[in-house]
């Protein structure tokens, strides 16, 4: 019965190549901290850039380069509101006036919600 069985690899894949003859890419061991105090070295290749921040892999916060690389600052823009981009298309003397004549319109009933507009019809007819 032994003269039957199979032999060769096992399941999974075993290789069965050597280490001779390859040369490995050159690495660098980069370390990081994160605020929670976790320490972590990150393999790179010595090409690599690197990166001031990691994502700590104990608790995902953000870890900083201890050989002191300082993360970028972005310059961010501040936020564009309403008034800004109205004051790029009128001056506020031109918007005043433009307040002032929508004010009469809707004063005099020409503009606005209908309710108002009946209320209105109704103040003229008596006054007439």
């Amino acid at each position: 019965m032994a003269e039957r069985t199979l032999r060769g690899a096992r399941l999974g894949g075993q290789s069965f190549e050597d280490e001779r003859g390859i040369e490995f890419a050159a690495r660098q061991q980069v370390g990081y901290k994160c605020p929670q105090g976790h320490e972590f070295e990150i393999t790179m290749s010595d090409e690599a850039e690197v990166p001031a921040t990691w994502e700590c892999p104990r608790c995902g916060a953000e870890a900083l380069n201890v050989a002191g690389h300082e993360p970028e600052s972005k310059a961010e823009k501040p936020a564009r509101t309403h008034w800004d981009m109205l004051l790029e298309r009128r001056s506020e003397s031109e918007l005043e006036d433009i307040l002032k004549e929508r004010l009469e319109l809707l004063r005099g009933g020409e503009i606005g919600p209908a309710h108002l507009h009946r209320a209105n019809a109704k103040k003229r007819k008596a006054a007439v």
